[in-house]
């Protein structure tokens, strides 16, 4: 079934103009639900979403969020900036139950910013509930994961390595958990996260739910969710309405590792670029750079290159 948006508007900060061009190509018995209202949401869950200023949901979150507070197993994909994040923590908010200081819902992330962003935009929605979130990410202390876990989280928000560890350790119970989340799903299911994301569901309790929300989503991603996911609910956004329009998009094929920074030396030559941020996948590439780059004897900020690991 595919559908065109009419334009909304969302105090939350969805780009309308963006939403209201999107093209959704979704399983047939997907439900578009227009108002949070509509949506059977708990009302200190409903008090939170406004308190936020979300006025409307967007397209992602009239499709995706009535699937997943319905329990099904869900493929989420839309543009950056049209309210994946809020689709589930609203969706997991709903779903758990804060009498119960077990940790129902587990959100992976590939990144720490990531991470301890889903924890705010949680603990935000969820200002009314009295809600337990905990951001369980790498460079931070053990000791204050293990104290916060052994005291008991609703919901935990982690990449997949100190949660993993976590785990084993068995500060973080999964005995209660309920939903998985995989945000990012394309960069968790690539080879450098995918053994980390399966030691993780093999602790899971059978039958736990499955959510995955991406940007983009290669055809290889999708046919890998038949492992772990029960006939998904799937809300895709048509191939070609991905790239924002007046954007492109450019690739260069480079055959070994050590030849990226020259190449990326030789566009600086070439082309004018008044402003720029490079991302890196490690701290260590992001050293290098800063300390190879020419461009920083000329006033350029260290905040030029930032890490996404």
């Amino acid at each position: 079934m595919t559908e065109t948006e009419g334009r909304q508007r969302n105090g939350g900060g969805i780009d309308s103009k963006l939403d209201a061009t999107l093209v959704f190509e979704t399983t047939d018995d997907v439900k578009v639900v227009n108002t949070f209202d509509q949506m059977g949401l708990k009302e200190d869950l409903l008090r939170g979403i406004y308190a936020y200023n979300f006025e409307k949901p967007s397209a992602i979150q009239q499709r995706a969020i009535f699937p997943i507070i319905s329990g099904r197993d869900v493929i989420a994909q839309a543009q950056s900036g049209t309210g994946k994040t809020a689709t589930f923590s609203i969706s997991t908010l709903q779903n758990i139950d804060t009498s119960t200081r077990e940790t129902q819902a587990l959100v992976l992330s590939p990144t720490r910013e990531l991470a301890t962003q889903i924890q705010s935009v949680v603990l935000a929605l969820g200002d009314y509930m009295n809600v337990q979130c905990h951001a369980c990410i790498g460079g931070t202390s053990v000791g204050e994961d293990i104290k916060k876990l052994d005291y008991g989280q609703h919901i935990v928000s982690g990449t997949p390595g100190r949660v993993f560890d976590m785990i084993r350790r068995r500060h973080l119970r999964t005995r209660q958990i309920k939903m998985l989340v995989l945000d990012e799903a394309d960069e968790m299911l690539s080879k450098g996260f995918r053994e980390q994301i399966y030691d993780v569901y093999r602790y899971l309790p059978p039958g736990c739910q499955v959510v995955l929300l991406s940007a983009t989503l290669p055809y290889d991603v999708l046919e890998m969710t038949t492992k772990f996911m029960t006939d998904p609910v799937r809300v895709l956004v048509k191939r070609d309405e991905l790239t924002l329009e007046g954007i492109k998009q450019f690739f260069v094929a480079v055959e070994r590792e050590e030849w990226k920074f020259d190449t990326l030396c030789d566009l600086y030559d070439t082309l004018t670029i008044t402003q720029a941020v490079i991302f890196c996948n490690t701290r260590r590439k992001v050293g290098l750079a800063l300390d190879a780059l020419p461009m920083l004897q000329d006033g350029c900020s260290p905040d030029f290159f930032r890490s996404t690991g």
